[in-house]
């Protein structure tokens, strides 16, 4: 079946997509010793790097993965972004900003049965976009209506527990659990589950933490795998630390260093979602509207001149190199380095939030992600994964393609 002029045969095995938000490969490499299954799929099946769209954020990158193709064709750039015909800055969390259709709900409608967890809600409603089938999120699992959700009684009926609260590490484990208790409750075509980086954000790769909830998360990668599903399990983005030698954030907050060089600007910060203890809104990638149009190369001169800015893109030089909607990006984009956090004004953010070991995301240096397979592919596929040219949006069409069926 071609989709987003891509195409996705049918298979006889289920197929699960999954996307573990925030985990770069340090985070397995880290957890080896307590993560025996994905150290199985990865001898025994596939491994290789890929990168995920920029800005290395939740949504554009889910939201790639769902339709295997760039912002730039989806139409998704961000969490957050500043609407032009509504003159406001809205959360990009409706289906009326994605510009072509889901895997997901294509496959659903072409009598292929789907199944969607979500650890975030605000993915919920981009995901269940025109699909027949189920699409829940843990974050609201007791909310789940067969009108509105495909499924109800989530909580006693399939998972026999209450979910965690979403600042809860093991919110995502319950999502990966959900979609092993649906797969062994009833046959699935499809499964897209993908989790939320709360770990990822307050610990780093190798930690007790870190690897205590990697170990959970194995368990049912495990469960999955025993259920005869091919398995795809890639990122949405890595994480890096963001702070200063004491531990503080690390932030240049550009909307107030270009006030104060009487360049007048809207900045909007992407990153920007209801979830501010994760990251209190600070990332690697920020867009900016001026709000005169001739101070363009003065302001990015000025903030190319800053510790820590390391690219600065107008708006068609963005379009170009990171395929992002040139209608939904701003005058100019801007991604700094691997240590440091891209701000508005100190005001704006909940800097309480996130006051010692921010870790965050944006930018290229959290681009890079692992994409592994629980089963072999077929040569074709094993060159493209090895090639390294493959994207994290690629999933789907590797799950549907480069398997023998």
């Amino acid at each position: 079946m071609n989709i987003n002029s891509r195409n996705y045969p049918e298979q006889k095995q289920t197929i699960i997509g999954i996307c573990m938000d925030g985990t770069s490969y340090p985070y397995y490499e880290g957890a080896k010793e307590v993560m025996p299954n994905l150290q199985r799929f990865i001898k025994e099946g596939s491994m290789g790097m890929v990168k995920s769209v920029i800005p290395s954020f939740t949504n554009p990158n889910n939201m790639a993965i769902v339709t295997g193709v760039t912002p730039k064709v989806n139409g998704i750039c961000g969490n957050f972004y500043w609407d032009t015909e509504l003159q406001e800055e809205v959360m990009m969390n409706d289906p009326k900003y994605l510009k072509v259709p889901t895997i997901l709900s294509e496959l659903s409608k072409n009598g292929r049965k789907v199944a969607v967890v979500t650890a975030k809600d605000k993915l919920r409603k981009m995901l269940a976009h025109n699909l027949d089938g189920i699409c829940f999120s843990a974050e609201f699992a007791n909310q789940a209506t067969l009108e509105e959700n495909g499924i109800e009684n989530v909580e006693q009926g399939l998972m026999g527990k209450e979910r965690p609260g979403i600042y809860d590490p093991y919110i995502s484990v319950y999502c990966i659990e959900a979609g092993a208790k649906l797969l062994k409750r009833e046959h699935f075509d499809v499964m897209y589950l993908t989790t939320t980086d709360f770990v990822q954000h307050k610990y780093a790769p190798g930690s007790p933490d870190a690897n205590d909830f990697l170990s959970k998360i194995d368990l049912w990668l495990g469960e999955l795998d025993k259920l005869g599903a091919i398995i795809g399990v890639t990122a949405d983005h890595g994480m890096q630390a963001k702070t200063n030698p004491d531990g503080s954030p690390k932030v240049q907050f550009i909307e107030q260093l270009l006030d104060a060089q009487n360049i007048k600007s809207r900045v909007i910060l992407p990153i920007t979602d209801p979830y501010v203890v994760h990251h209190g809104a600070l990332g690697g990638y920020g867009t900016l509207y001026l709000e005169d149009k001739s101070q363009l190369q003065a302001a990015k001169d000025y903030l190319l001149s800053l510790d820590g800015i390391e690219k600065v893109l107008t708006n068609a030089e963005a379009v170009e190199e990171y395929e992002l909607p040139g209608d939904r990006i701003g005058d100019l984009v801007v991604l700094a380095d691997s240590a440091t956090t891209i701000g508005r004004t100190p005001d704006w953010h909940e800097l309480d939030k996130v006051k010692e070991g921010l870790r965050s995301h944006g930018g290229e240096h959290c681009q890079v992600v692992p994409m592994i397979f629980n089963k072999k592919l077929n040569a074709e596929y094993s060159e493209k994964l090895a090639s390294g040219a493959s994207r994290n949006f690629d999933l789907f069409h590797f799950l549907s393609n480069g398997f023998s069926n």
